[in-house]
C-alpha cells in the first residue's frame, strides 16, 4: 500500500485526500498547505496531520507518493516548488493541470522527475474515463484507419479573471491532451480568440494544429457559455471510420467507413460513472496501480512529459494570437 501525502488543500486537494483514503492502493498519512485554516481543518476531517510546510511533511513522514494540488497565478504557479520539493524526497508525484504556467519551470519539473527515476503524473482525468479508454482501444486496434483529422471542443463557464491568456492556460492542458492521446504530438499552433462582452481575459478562442503525423485538427473553447450537455466533444476520422467521444464518460460512438450500422459505448445506469468526481477517482487510482505495478516512469499514462507538451502547444498558441501567425511548437 502507498503512503501519500496531498500538498494543498483547497476543494480539489481535499477531493485528492477523499479519493486517497478510499482507494485500496493507498493510505492518506498527512496534509499540507501554507494556509493554516484549510491544512487543520483538512486533518480534522480526515484524520491525519497537518502541516503548513511541504519540505518538513515530506521528511518526517517519508510518503511514497505525493498529489500536488496547490493554486496560484493561471491556477498553475504554485505547482512548481512543492513538485520538486517531493521529486527531490524520492516520492512519485501526481500533479494537477496545468503543469506550471512557465514552460521553462514545467521543462524542470520534468527532468528532475527523470534525474530522480521517479513517475510523474499529471490530473488528466478526461483521458481515463470508460468511454475514453474504449475509443483509445478502437484507434489501436486500427479501426479508424489512416488517421486524417481531430475536432475537439469544451466549454465550462468560468466568470473568472485573471490573466489575458487564463482560459487558455487553465482550461486548455485538458483538451489538447486529449487530442494528442489520440493523434499524437502537435507540430504547429494558429489561434483566434475573442472577449466575450464585459470580460477583459481572451475568454473564447479557437485553435487550428497540424500534427507531427499529418493529422489536421481545431480546437474550439470558451469561458463564456454555460455547461450542459454535451460539454465537451472529440471527433477523430480516418479512412476505414471515426469517433465521437461526448462528454468525457457519456458516450463513445464509432462510425465504420462504408457501413450503416455503428458501434455505441453508453455509460451504464448501474456501475457507471456517476458524475465529475468519478472521474478523478479513476485517474488516481489509475496513478496509484502504476506506480504499484512498478511502471517505468517514462511510460507513466498522462504523464509529466504529456503535461509539458500541452503546455508548450498553449504557448504556441499565445504566441500565434499575439502576432497573427501560425507557430511551430519548440
Amino acid at each position: 500500500m502507498l503512503r501519500v501525502c496531498v500538498i494543498g488543500m483547497g476543494p480539489i486537494g481535499n477531493l485528492h485526500a477523499d479519493l486517497y483514503r478510499e482507494d485500496a492502493l493507498a493510505e492518506l498519512v498527512g496534509v499540507c498547505d501554507i494556509r493554516k485554516d484549510r491544512a487543520d481543518a483538512a486533518a480534522k476531517r480526515l484524520g491525519v496531520p497537518a502541516f503548513y510546510d511541504a519540505g518538513k511533511m515530506l521528511a518526517d513522514l517519508a510518503p511514497d507518493l505525493v498529489s500536488v494540488a496547490t493554486g496560484g497565478f493561471e491556477y498553475g504557479s504554485d505547482h512548481f516548488e512543492p513538485t520538486i520539493q517531493a521529486l527531490e524526497a524520492r516520492c512519485h508525484v501526481l500533479c494537477e493541470k496545468p503543469l506550471c504556467n512557465d514552460v521553462a519551470k514545467a521543462q524542470a519539473m520534468v527532468d528532475k522527475a527523470r534525474q530522480m527515476n521517479r513517475c510523474f503524473g499529471v490530473d488528466f482525468n478526461h483521458r481515463f474515463t470508460p468511454a475514453a479508454r474504449v475509443a483509445k482501444r478502437w484507434l489501436d486496434e486500427g479501426r479508424l484507419g489512416h488517421l486524417l483529422f481531430v475536432n475537439m471542443a469544451m466549454w465550462i463557464k468560468n466568470p473568472n479573471e485573471s490573466s489575458p491568456y487564463f482560459h487558455l492556460k487553465a482550461l486548455h492542458p485538458h483538451t489538447i491532451d486529449v487530442m494528442r492521446h489520440f493523434c499524437g504530438d502537435v507540430e504547429a499552433v494558429q489561434c483566434f480568440a475573442a472577449k466575450a462582452p464585459g470580460r477583459s481575459i481572451w475568454s473564447t478562442a479557437q485553435f487550428n494544429m497540424r500534427f507531427v503525423n499529418g493529422v489536421v485538427g481545431s480546437l474550439t473553447g470558451s469561458y463564456d457559455v454555460e455547461r450542459g450537455h454535451p460539454m465537451e466533444r472529440c471527433e477523430v476520422a480516418g479512412l476505414k471510420g471515426r469517433f465521437v467521444l461526448d462528454d468525457m464518460w457519456r458516450e463513445a460512438t464509432l462510425y465504420p467507413a462504408g457501413c450503416l450500422e455503428k458501434t455505441v459505448y453508453t455509460n451504464p445506469v448501474f456501475g457507471g460513472f456517476r458524475d465529475f468526481r468519478d472521474t478523478f477517482a479513476a485517474r488516481l487510482h489509475a496513478f496509484c496501480q502504476q506506480v504499484t505495478d512498478g511502471v517505468r516512469p517514462e511510460d507513466i499514462d498522462g504523464s509529466g512529459a504529456d503535461g509539458l507538451a500541452a503546455q508548450k502547444v498553449i504557448q504556441a498558441a499565445i504566441e500565434s494570437l499575439e502576432n497573427e501567425t501560425v507557430v511551430r511548437v519548440k
